[in-house]
């Protein structure tokens, strides 16, 4: 696939079905100097994708593009028909997550769903409401006023800079893996907390659980956001392999001789 980097509603997308097509087709486009953007192709996908409205942090509506006979473009100003679509979770997270990576509070996002999970394709940062009003009879207009409102009455912090204040505290992510003695431990019988380290948040593969209580068990393969002594969350890291003193002078022994040896080949070659 190769697009033009400022098309609109599939003006711009081209579809070579070879490699020398491919090649003509950016030749062309160098000569014309046009950027180009090229992504592969999702056959399984061809003439189908997914428009998820993100606002905030949450997709507040979705709908499927399919398109009209042979086109393999699914907008809907090309004649492409749309249906509503309820997103399973890590359709939800790759478009919640596209959208804070580009620093955006309201975007559409679109996605394949290709056979090994869903595909971003693009960003878009003033996406149209109509068509997927009409689709899912969402009033996304109404969600964006809501999350506006929200952003008035709370404003958002930069929570390391603000829990970062004292001296040795930080925010950190610890990873769990099954040799850690946090493993199948609850929050509450840890100990974290008696070394001065609070979980504000787990992720648990697509799913964030936001402020576990001190029933919730943690999980290997978890990854919790903690707060607290840096030192303490330090000692809850995987051990490091360190090599020994001895290993380290043999090592810079060793590039000792090689630097030497690329002095002597320089010195000959001048001669």
């Amino acid at each position: 696939m190769l697009k033009v980097i400022e098309g609109t509603q599939g003006v711009g997308v081209i579809l070579a079905e070879s490699v020398k097509n491919a090649q003509a087709i950016l030749e062309t486009m160098h000569l014309a100097r046009q950027n180009v953007l090229l992504q592969k192709f999702v056959s399984e996908s061809r003439g189908r994708d997914i428009r998820a409205f993100v606002v905030g942090d949450r997709v507040v509506a979705a709908m499927r593009r399919i398109a009209r006979g042979d086109e393999f473009r699914a907008n809907v100003h090309r004649g492409g028909r749309t249906e509503a679509v309820l997103l399973p979770a890590e359709y939800e997270l790759a478009a919640t997550r596209a959208a804070q990576i580009l620093g955006l509070r309201v975007a559409g996002v679109d996605l394949l769903e290709a056979a090994d999970g869903p595909k971003v394709i693009e960003v878009n940062s003033s996406p149209g409401l109509e068509g997927i009003e009409s689709a899912t009879d969402v009033d996304v207009a109404d969600a964006i006023i809501g999350h506006l409102e929200e952003q008035v009455l709370f404003p958002e912090v930069d929570i390391r800079q603000r829990l970062s204040l004292k001296s040795g505290y930080g925010v950190a992510e610890i990873a769990v893996d099954r040799e850690s003695p946090l493993a199948h431990a609850r929050i509450g019988g840890s100990g974290l907390r008696e070394r001065e380290v609070a979980v504000l948040s787990i992720q648990r593969g697509s799913v964030a659980i936001p402020n576990p209580g001190d029933d919730r068990e943690i999980l290997p393969g978890d990854c919790l956001l903690c707060f607290g002594k840096l030192l303490t969350m330090r000692s809850m890291l995987p051990a490091r392999r360190r090599r020994s003193p001895r290993a380290r002078a043999r090592k810079a022994t060793a590039a000792d001789r090689g630097e030497n040896a690329l002095r002597r080949s320089r010195r000959e070659m001048l001669r």
